[in-house]
């Protein structure tokens, strides 16, 4: 009977040596990978933040609005207050106005489809851009 409580013990202790062995290679390559992680987080550029156009009609856009439109004026200048009041007038179901490209464009934000409006009337004194679902 002493013999078997010997390779019994044996048995038990090459276990748990075992077990004891792996926990520390599970360890080793825990703490290997984490150095790594980080390097590879930091390779992938972030993006620009967008400025300009790109950032005001992003800011348009989060006012999820089914319609989005982009008013310059023809000759390419500065929309002034008269432009302005002329868009106001004949688009007053638009919710957003944001001036953009340093004054020469509008960007308008609404829910009612503007083509079932003015837009024909605004087309003749505007260049108008839909970007609408883009």
């Amino acid at each position: 009977m002493p013999h078997k409580l010997t390779t019994a013990g044996f048995v038990i202790l090459a276990m748990l040596v075992a077990a004891l062995s792996f926990n520390s290679c599970s360890r080793g390559t825990t703490n290997s990978a984490s150095p790594s992680e980080p390097a590879a987080a930091q390779s992938s550029p972030a993006p620009s933040p967008k400025s300009g156009f790109e950032a005001d009609l992003e800011f348009v856009r989060k006012g999820q609005y089914n319609y989005i439109w982009v008013f310059s004026r023809k000759d390419g200048k500065t929309i002034d207050k008269n432009d302005a009041a002329y868009l106001r007038t004949n688009a007053p179901q638009v919710v957003d106005w944001v001036t953009t490209e340093e004054g020469r464009k509008v960007i308008a934000g609404t829910n009612f489809n503007l083509e079932e409006g003015n837009l024909g009337l605004l087309k003749k004194r505007f260049n108008v851009e839909d970007y609408s679902g883009k």
